[in-house]
């Protein structure tokens, strides 16, 4: 990692700019992937983009607002969907900032990419779908194992380019 790595400073049209252009970003991902994204195994690429808070720490609330939004235009599971994908992104970008902020290897922000939202999506998914949570759990962690490598792969190539 750089030295002052996490602590270069930004102007509020930066982040502003930065947070449009990655939550915009998302919901674009999300839509081309959406075949895929909302299946059994709810591959969602898109998650991945949650490991760009260990550049840009100031991202942590536009990715819970990006799930939320993922979710009212695709997801068609209602508000506690929406609510929950909103906690969820915002819990998930705020660990992997905190593991860029306390230096531990990069491969480390895969672990709340796959196991957030594997472990608490299916909390009222199986609720609102009817199925066990622990066969949620499993297919939704499964799912989650691709963006957890995307999205460390995406931050080391990023890193050493901003």
């Amino acid at each position: 990692m750089k030295s002052g790595f996490l602590k270069k400073q930004y102007t509020v049209t930066q982040k502003l700019t930065i947070s449009g252009v990655v939550m915009a970003m998302y919901l674009v991902v999300m839509y081309l992937t959406q075949n895929f994204a909302f299946g059994q195994y709810q591959i969602r690429i898109a998650t991945s983009i949650y490991a760009l808070t260990a550049i840009f720490s100031f991202l942590i609330l536009p990715m819970g607002l990006s799930n939320m939004l993922s979710n009212i235009l695709m997801g068609n599971l209602g508000l506690p969907d929406m609510i929950g994908g909103f906690f969820v992104g915002i819990l998930t970008s705020y660990a992997v900032y905190m593991i860029k902020k306390n230096n531990l290897n990069d491969w480390f922000i895969s672990i709340p990419i796959i196991l957030f939202p594997g472990l608490i999506v299916p909390i009222w998914l199986s609720f609102l779908l009817k199925i066990p949570y622990y066969l949620l759990a499993i297919s939704v962690t499964v799912g989650q194992i691709i963006p957890g490598i995307v999205g460390v792969i995406l931050v080391k190539q990023l890193r050493n380019k901003i």
